[in-house]
């Protein structure tokens, strides 16, 4: 009995953490205040260490993962870094309020900046079934990377094709549109020939601030601050 009550505390204190996953593939990595590399640097952690994760979210695509943990010291890690053993979720989801992910209404910022994977590269399809570099195009990108939506043109078996359709398809999925921004959501005018979607990365009071791709036929990454009235909002997650 002696001996197992050792080999036990021996063994407790070799034994990581429960819960707990190591730093892997950088000397150093980073832990930032929300899942984006513009977000502020709170802590670094070293090959090796331990961390725990308190839940993961959707949010910046680092080396094509786009999953981020939550950790006890209260920051963001990129689950590149972390070997966890699974390439999903092995921490319950985060609440969406204050992180780059959406939720929040009251001016929080998504990281702004033009991290479409498409860029430089236009012309044929997506793998969400729109052309590269068009408005439709990056918000899907967003949609998927950020809210952690398989989100396509045929999302919920609707027609969600040029931008003008996206409030049409949204009501018809059952999907809240209504005249209330909210960052994470889907800014979206029938105005011209095929309408126009946007990101809303930031709420300021009767503003909204949005990132969007080919404004005006340019095929590149803009961002804007509008009335909010100038758009509808089509809220995937509520």
């Amino acid at each position: 009995m002696k001996f197992t009550a050792i080999a036990t505390l021996f063994l407790a204190t070799i034994s990581p953490l429960a819960g707990a996953y190591p730093i892997y593939k950088a000397d150093t990595v980073n832990c930032r205040s929300s899942p984006s590399t513009s977000g502020n640097v709170v802590k670094t952690y070293k090959k090796g260490d331990d961390i725990k994760l308190t839940c993961q979210i959707s949010g910046e695509t680092i080396k094509g993962n786009s999953l981020w943990g939550k950790t006890s010291d209260g920051c963001y890690v990129a689950d590149y870094y972390i070997k966890t053993g699974s390439s999903g979720y092995v921490a319950g989801r985060c609440s969406e309020g204050g992180s780059s992910g959406g939720g929040s209404t009251g001016g929080g910022s998504t990281g702004m900046k033009d991290d479409y994977p498409y860029k430089g590269n236009c012309g044929p399809v997506d793998k969400w079934n729109y052309f590269k570099c068009q408005c439709t195009s990056f918000v899907a990108w967003r949609i998927n990377s950020r809210l952690g939506i398989n989100f396509h043109n045929r999302y919920k078996s609707k027609a969600w094709g040029n931008a003008k359709e996206w409030d049409e398809a949204a009501r018809a999925s059952g999907v809240r549109v209504d005249s209330t921004p909210k960052v994470g959501a889907v800014a979206q005018t029938n105005a011209g020939p095929f309408g126009h979607v946007a990101w809303v990365a930031k709420v300021s009071g009767n503003n909204v601030v949005v990132e969007e791709y080919n404004k005006g036929g340019t095929e590149r990454y803009g961002t804007r601050t509008v009335p909010k009235n100038s758009f509808n909002y089509i809220h995937l997650k509520n």
